[in-house]
């Protein structure tokens, strides 16, 4: 064993979904109904009341959580060894530390133990560990994933992360995390997100950048770093760009306003007990310390920094980076906890503070035969492009979403962005791709629900059209999706107002009653909003 368990817990029978039997293991900074969740806190010893939001998502996918896994205290640290619990080390050298702050999730995966794990990622803490046990690491968009449930480290940017030993199991389980939780005050949805380049044409070789700088990695790094290099043009077109705008913005997750948001989370637990870890307590505290002032002196250098580098997003895919400078020995954390922790995360700090999405996998291996973890990042909502390179860059299957594979539905009412239906598209893969009118010659009726209902009339007959959404459907998926639509409405062929023909939802003649006609409202939205 390698401290990598708080707490065990007897399996479930898994109940059908598209994880169905696969096992999971919990960071212990996730809520796990009827288990204690300790943030690595000995203390905390009151069993959770219910599942956070994304593990009930999991289990009602048919995933089986196997127990809660250790961590460095409240999420602080990328070394797995500031933990009351023990330390734990890389499963491929006793002598070098695991990562954190997920590290028993990672060993626990990386040992065979369960099929995936549930970290978190504020700094770096699900990519580091995924880098040091041979691991995927995905970290999603900020907000994609609910976070309901779970220990706030820096609540506005905590992100749950996924680790797992091939892209195609983190994927399956991305999948199934990515929900709109109306209850957590900084959930997204998908569909607000832009998911690719702009510009860019689907299956076109993607762009990827790479430092225009040394790097300043340690030796064994600095080699396995130039064999990825070599190896990146497999992804597609590789260029050169300015990175020092993203490793300044690093540099100020320790030094600004989100210190004090960790002193804010969990400040008050950090007394001088020995359940606390004096590291944790060390850095923490110098939140308490921070002023209004500096707080908006940091916010607006980030803002100087994100405006520096955006331009990077207008000509990238996607950028690779190492996802640390090197594999820090047990004895090397010891003897400088805080400076071998603050090199680890050189080029994972800046990823939630800039608002990126990433993904760490396994690149080519050290000389002396340990694992090199490299990372791409991209844009907020670019989360399944990147996934798709680190499969093609890990030689796994990339799952076919050509245009040709998607169908085009027209929504006009509670399936609009924003709408109480809207995760019924976004949960079976649909994104949205444009926003139109239809053709004139539709009406709009008030059907039981209250919903919205489309009827078309002689041509030329209504106004300038009703505002609809169209999204572009998997046709795997078109299938499901349709029977939950319940009668008068059904989906049929739709016109919109420059001609071009889609599928939408349409309404029965029958229900096209004159009394309830709410075409002059223009839409769904403007008839809520009036109403």
């Amino acid at each position: 064993m390698n401290n990598e368990w708080i707490t065990r817990v007897d399996p479930i029978e898994p109940v059908p979904g598209p994880l169905r039997g696969l096992t999971m293991a919990l960071k212990d900074n996730i809520d796990l109904a009827g288990v204690p969740t300790t943030a690595g806190d000995p203390r905390s010893t009151e069993p959770a009341k219910d599942n956070a939001f994304v593990v009930d998502q999991l289990i009602a996918a048919g995933a089986v959580p196997l127990g809660k896994t250790n961590l460095d205290q409240y999420a602080t640290g990328l070394v797995g060894t500031r933990s009351p619990y023990g330390a734990c080390h890389s499963v491929f050298s006793p002598e070098h530390v695991s990562g954190g702050s997920s590290s028993g999730s990672a060993v626990a995966v990386a040992t065979g133990q369960v099929d995936f794990a549930l970290g978190t990622d504020t700094a770096g803490s699900g990519r580091v560990p995924a880098a040091f046990n041979r691991l995927v690491g995905i970290k999603p968009s900020r907000g994609l994933v609910s976070a309901r449930g779970v220990v706030p480290a820096c609540r506005s940017l905590d992100c749950v992360t996924v680790m797992a030993r091939s892209v195609a199991t983190a994927r399956r389980v991305f999948d199934v995390m990515v929900a709109f939780d109306t209850d957590d005050a900084w959930s997204r949805r998908a569909s607000s997100l832009p998911h690719r380049r702009p510009g860019r044409v689907a299956g076109s070789a993607a762009i990827i950048g790479v430092p225009d700088i040394r790097l300043e990695l340690d030796p064994e790094y600095e080699q396995a770093w130039q064999a990825t290099l070599d190896e990146a043009h497999r992804l597609g077109e590789v260029v050169k760009v300015d990175v020092q705008p993203l490793l300044e913005a690093a540099d100020l997750l320790y030094s600004g306003p989100w210190l004090a948001e960790r002193w804010l989370a969990f400040g008050d637990k950090l007394d001088d007990s020995a359940a606390v870890d004096t590291t944790v307590r060390t850095i923490v505290r110098g939140g308490a310390a921070l002023t209004a002032a500096g707080a908006f002196a940091g916010f607006d250098r980030l803002a100087t920094l994100k405006r520096a580098s955006e331009h990077l997003w207008t000509q990238l895919d996607a950028l690779l980076l190492p996802v640390t400078p090197g594999h820090p020995t047990l004895a090397e954390v010891a003897a400088d906890p805080i400076g071998v922790n603050s090199r680890l995360g050189r080029f994972t700090n800046m990823v939630n503070l800039l608002d990126l999405c990433a993904i760490a996998f396994p690149g080519p291996d050290r000389a002396d035969g340990l694992p090199f973890g490299i990372q791409l990042m991209a844009p907020a909502g670019h989360d399944l492009e990147l996934i798709d390179l680190a499969a093609l860059w890990c030689g796994e299957d990339v799952p076919t979403r050509a245009a040709d594979t998607d169908v085009l539905l027209a929504v006009a009412g509670a399936h609009l962005s924003g709408q109480p239906l809207n995760d019924q598209l976004v949960r079976r893969g649909a994104r949205l791709a444009f926003t139109a009118r239809t053709a004139s010659s539709y009406r709009m009726y008030l059907v039981d629900g209250p919903r919205p209902g489309l009827t078309r009339t002689l041509p030329g007959a209504g106004g300038p059209g009703i505002e609809v959404e169209v999204w572009s459907v998997p046709a795997a998926e078109l299938g499901g999706f349709a029977a939950t639509i319940e009668p008068p409405l059904a989906i049929g062929p739709l016109e919109l107002s420059d001609g071009q023909q889609v599928l939408g939802f349409v309404c029965t003649a029958d229900a096209a009653d004159p009394d309830r006609d709410i075409t002059s409202s223009g839409g769904w939205r403007a008839y809520l909003a009036g109403n």
